[in-house]
């Protein structure tokens, strides 16, 4: 009950206990107007209690719609989260999905690279296999043929001197000086001269023809345990190292090629290597071409 219910409850128990008494000693024009205010009184005692009761029924309804609001807005919001965990775990799924699939189109590139190198390396053996039979037998038949004793023995550094002596005319022409330098007097090795010389002036010819300019060959013969190691040094122009590691192929000219058919250095190899030696070139550019020779003694 508010305060205007108050005050007009209170008029009200006024206006009846006036109408009680004037009952009892006033004029009853007087009694009349009492009891008029006292009803009109009553009435507005009911009307404010009515509205007072209907103003709270409407806020409770109210409160009830709020409750039920906020119940749905619950609901919803429970439900989509329900839906975006769903969605969250499709999608992770999905993603193990992939990441499965990924390793195994990995593992299968990786098998595919593994067989075809496989077939590369399997590929490349056998025309490295190929190849190497042709040079083997390239080189064969590049060997001088030789009808001496294999028994003999030979001193390499007086094959030398003749190989000098045979082209002493065409290096002088070309301005060329050969010199031999050696520890030993001799140094005997089982090897046909006949062959030995061809190898020597192959490459002292090769230095003839490719110097281009006055200079020194230097050859150095000396021996170390059971093997004779040469070392033909000129001070020409030299090759660049592309073209150097090919000088002994067959056929094989560089650069700087003048002349010739570029069988010498070959024939050179073939020599070396049916002695069970080994041949190699260095050419550090502008500083001469060297000529590397390890032949055993036996």
């Amino acid at each position: 009950m508010n305060r205007s219910q108050k005050l007009i409850l209170v008029l009200s128990c006024l206006l009846y206990a006036g109408v009680i008494f004037g009952y009892f000693s006033l004029d009853p024009v007087y009694l009349l107007v009492l009891f008029v205010l006292f009803t009109i009184a009553v009435t507005a005692f009911a009307f404010a209690a009515l509205r007072s009761h209907n103003d709270y029924t409407g806020a409770e309804h109210l409160q009830q719609e709020i409750g039920l609001l906020k119940a749905e807005n619950e609901q919803i919001r429970a439900d989509n989260e329900r839906a975006l965990e769903n969605k969250d775990s499709e999608i992770r799924k999905k993603e193990v999905e992939m990441d499965d699939l990924k390793s195994r189109l990995n593992a299968s590139e990786a098998a595919l690279e593994a067989v075809q190198k496989e077939s590369d390396e399997r590929i490349a053996g056998a025309a490295q296999a190929a190849a190497a039979g042709q040079t083997e037998a390239s080189l064969e038949s590049l060997l001088p043929p030789d009808d001496e004793d294999p028994a003999v023995t030979v001193d390499i550094i007086d094959v030398a001197r003749h190989a000098i002596a045979e082209l002493s005319e065409a290096a002088r022409a070309a301005g060329l000086t050969i010199n031999i330098s050696s520890a030993s007097e001799k140094l005997i090795v089982h090897a046909s001269a006949k062959r030995l010389l061809i190898m020597f002036r192959n490459i002292i010819d090769n230095s003839i023809k490719y110097m281009q300019t006055a200079g020194v060959l230097v050859i150095t013969i000396s021996a170390i345990e059971d093997d004779i190691f040469i070392v033909l040094k000129d001070t020409g122009r030299g090759l660049p190292e592309n073209e150097t590691r090919h000088i002994f192929e067959l056929n094989y000219q560089g650069s700087n090629r003048i002349s010739g058919n570029g069988l010498g250095l070959t024939q050179a190899k073939a020599i070396v290597e049916h002695y069970g030696g080994t041949i190699y070139a260095r050419s550090p550019q502008g500083s001469g071409m060297g000529i590397y020779i390890q032949l055993p003694t036996s």
